[in-house]
């Protein structure tokens, strides 16, 4: 299905997809255990040897990405970022091999892929769509995800967060530049998707869609918040121009998290306030 070789890079991904799995499973209805999910005793013994964070804080710790995130990590890092189509098409069979294997559940449905066009071989940067099933556990991953992306596109995000209605006291919507090719692709057919009205009222992204998704569930939010991390010329050009922005971005902060709390409340998720971090140091008898 994939073959991926433990490095340095991709094993410390794999203790996060772990944890964003069995996480994800916890606040499931009904609930799975590490157990349920990996489905074989032996094999379960085997990783918990190797990623033992995962299994001990998997019910107490949030994750700050969803598990297919991960997953593109680890294509982009082996195939490199400028070969587009070959990174989207190794996605593309993997989603279609899990369909076929019935295990799809955890699956985005769209990839994003943004660069400067103003630049000749531009670095490419991915992003995937929440892979999360239901309201309350995509709120959760976008709420949690604001930790994760750059901050501007979570100011964005937290605009219209967590009911897709544009905030009365804050706005830190953004203006990404017409240099910026930001396009996302269906993962079932390889076609091109326009970026729904959400993420033009979010981005200013030029789109004639109608339809909206929840806030933060598009691949554009990922692909973005990664352009921005590293590209300072362009992020410099999108700061929120708003005067509801600095004066009330705190308690727009706020806002998330009591909404955050409240919603692993019904579920019945004992949160300890901690976001998880990946075990980055592995002994050499473990490998």
């Amino acid at each position: 299905m994939m073959e991926l070789k433990h490095s340095d890079y991709t094993t410390p991904l794999v203790d996060e997809i772990l944890h964003s799995i069995f996480f994800l499973g916890k606040i499931n209805t009904p609930s799975y255990t590490p157990n349920d999910i990996v489905n074989d005793d032996e094999m379960c013994t085997a990783l918990e040897d190797v990623f033992p964070q995962p299994f001990q804080l998997y019910s107490s710790q949030l994750p700050k990405r969803n598990p297919f995130s991960c997953v593109l990590d680890m294509i982009v890092h082996e195939e490199g970022q400028q070969n587009e189509d070959i990174i989207i098409k190794r996605l593309q069979d993997l989603v279609c091999q899990l369909r076929e294997d019935n295990a799809d559940k955890l699956v985005s449905s769209t990839i994003c892929v943004s660069h400067n066009t103003n630049i000749q071989n531009s670095v490419r940067y991915y992003g995937v769509s929440m892979c999360t099933s239901g309201r309350n556990p995509g709120q959760i991953m976008v709420a949690a995800s604001f930790k994760s992306w750059d901050k501007y596109v979570a100011d964005a995000v937290m605009t219209y967060y967590p009911k897709g209605v544009k905030n009365s006291y804050f706005d830190g919507t953004i203006k990404i530049p017409e240099s910026i090719r930001c396009q996302a692709f269906c993962l079932s057919t390889g076609k091109p998707k326009s970026p729904c009205r959400s993420c033009g009222e979010m981005f200013g992204l030029t789109t004639s869609e109608v339809r909206k998704w929840a806030p933060g569930n598009c691949a554009e939010t990922e692909s973005l918040s990664n352009l921005l991390k590293q590209e300072e010329d362009v992020k410099g050009q999108v700061q929120p121009t708003s005067e509801k922005y600095t004066e009330n971005r705190e308690r727009a902060e706020e806002g998330v998290m009591r909404h955050l709390r409240h919603v692993l409340r019904m579920l019945g998720f004992r949160w300890d306030n901690n976001f998880y971090t990946p075990q980055t140091f592995f002994t050499e008898e473990k490998y």
